[in-house]
């Protein structure tokens, strides 16, 4: 069966396209159709990548003017604080290493129903805080007493991989912290909450248990975007600042 095609310009009939031929024509814009998928995926998730590296830094440098400008850390949202510090004004935290970002309290946004900020990817983003010093760094005024200490060493830690640790301890040579962090904030990426496929992101999912969390490259099922502040870096802008000694 040949389909016809009529040429108006002299009115005459002349042969068109095959069933065959259109049959092939749409086979080969599939093939080229599916070949550009993958790829645009592949963008897409960069993008989202990219985009949440970002607001995890943002978050970073907002907790860090909280700092400067409250004299300490705020406390971590809960689930259902929204968006708020738990408990509001800070003190001992109710969530110091399973709670989210105070969006409400930084200003920061996109948010969710609950108002907790979220990430690419509309997953809440986490945030921990150190209950180290009975808990002077979520006290107003109380971080000085910890700079003056001749050594500090905090109970948050960020290791390479959930291996071997312990509580408030990373394996021998896979610690990114040294001493410990006063913070940590992380995205569990695009695929949420993977942690029951892989044991680095339980780890950060379950961090209340061992004050401890994994950041590394990606692999095929570990995706968690993983920022933390050093003591040194937090204490040297409060210093810069004016807020300390």
């Amino acid at each position: 069966m040949r389909i016809l095609a009529n040429n108006s310009s002299n009115g005459n009939c002349q042969g068109g396209f095959t069933l065959v031929e259109m049959a092939v024509v749409l086979l080969i814009a599939t093939i080229l159709m599916a070949g550009l998928v993958p790829t645009i995926s592949s963008q897409i998730d960069q993008r989202q990548t990219n985009e949440t590296r970002k607001q995890l830094n943002d978050i970073q440098q907002a907790l860090i003017g909280f700092a400067i400008i409250n004299e300490r850390l705020p406390c971590p949202a809960s689930a259902t604080s929204n968006g708020l510090e738990d408990p509001i004004g800070g003190g001992v935290c109710n969530h110091p290493n399973d709670g989210y970002v105070p969006a409400a309290v930084l200003g920061l946004g996109p948010v969710n129903s609950q108002g907790l900020v979220v990430d690419a990817w509309n997953n809440p983003i986490r945030y921990a805080v150190t209950s180290s010093y009975a808990n002077q760094f979520t006290i107003a005024g109380s971080m000085k007493n910890v700079w003056t200490q001749p050594s500090i060493t905090l109970d948050l830690q960020v290791c390479t991989t959930s291996t071997g640790i312990s509580w408030n301890s990373c394996a021998p040579n896979t610690s990114l912290s040294s001493n410990g962090v006063p913070l940590v904030i992380f995205s569990t990426g695009k695929d949420g909450l993977g942690g029951m496929v892989n044991p680095d992101e339980a780890a950060n999912l379950h961090a209340s248990t061992f004050k401890t969390f994994v950041s590394h490259d990606f692999t095929p099922t570990y995706d968690d975007l993983v920022v933390w502040v050093s003591p040194n870096t937090l204490f040297n802008r409060m210093v810069a600042a004016g807020k300390l000694p």
